[in-house]
C-alpha cells in the first residue's frame, strides 16, 4: 500500500532547506530521536498540562513528528479516557483526558521497538496548545493524527485531502 517508505522523495514532496527536514525522509517502520529542546503543553484555558526540557521523537514516513514527553513532564492530573485505538507499529495507546475532552495518548505496553516511549504522553495540538523552543506548533491535517507541525518540517503531510492511498 506504501509507495514511499523515506527512501526517496515523491515528486510532490517539499525540497527541504538548511535546518529543515522533510517528512519524505522519515523511515517506515518509525524511528524514535532523542530531542533535547524545551516542549510545553498549554490547556485552552491557560493552565500549564506539561513541560519538559527533553523528549523523545517519533518520525514516520509522511507524517510530521509527534513528540512524547515522560510522565514526570506532567504538571496537571488527566484522567484516562474509555477506549483505545491499535497503532502497527507501536501497539496498543491509551488515551487521556483533560476537562472530558481527550488531548494525548501514550503507548502503556508497546511493541518491543518502541520500548523507550512507555507511558510517555504525546498530546493533540488540534486540542491543546503545544510549543517547541517557545513556537507554538501547528496540528498535523486531519482528525485523527497527532503530528506537530513546526517551521522546521515540511510535507505534504498525511491527513491532507486526498492522502489516504499514501
Amino acid at each position: 500500500m506504501w509507495r514511499y517508505k523515506g527512501q526517496q522523495h515523491p515528486p510532490f514532496a517539499q525540497t527541504p532547506g538548511p535546518d529543515q527536514e522533510s517528512v519524505w525522509d522519515y523511515p517506515r517502520p518509525p524511528a524514535i530521536v532523542h530531542d533535547d529542546r524545551e516542549v510545553r503543553v498549554v490547556s485552552a484555558g491557560g493552565d500549564l498540562i506539561a513541560e519538559a526540557c527533553a523528549s523523545q521523537r517519533v518520525l514516520e514516513t509522511a507524517s510530521p513528528p509527534t513528540f512524547y514527553l515522560a510522565p514526570e513532564a506532567l504538571t496537571l492530573d488527566l484522567s484516562l479516557a474509555v477506549g483505545n485505538t491499535h497503532c502497527e507499529w507501536k501497539g496498543p495507546a491509551s488515551y487521556f483526558q483533560l476537562d472530558g475532552e481527550i488531548v494525548g495518548w501514550c503507548y502503556p505496553s508497546p511493541s518491543q521497538r518502541f520500548t523507550s516511549i512507555a507511558g510517555w504522553l504525546s498530546f493533540y495540538p488540534s486540542r491543546v496548545q503545544c510549543f517547541v523552543s517557545g513556537e507554538r506548533v501547528s496540528a498535523q491535517p486531519g482528525s485523527f493524527y497527532g503530528g506537530w507541525v513546526t517551521k522546521e518540517v515540511l510535507g505534504p503531510f498525511k491527513g491532507e485531502p486526498g492522502t489516504l492511498g499514501w
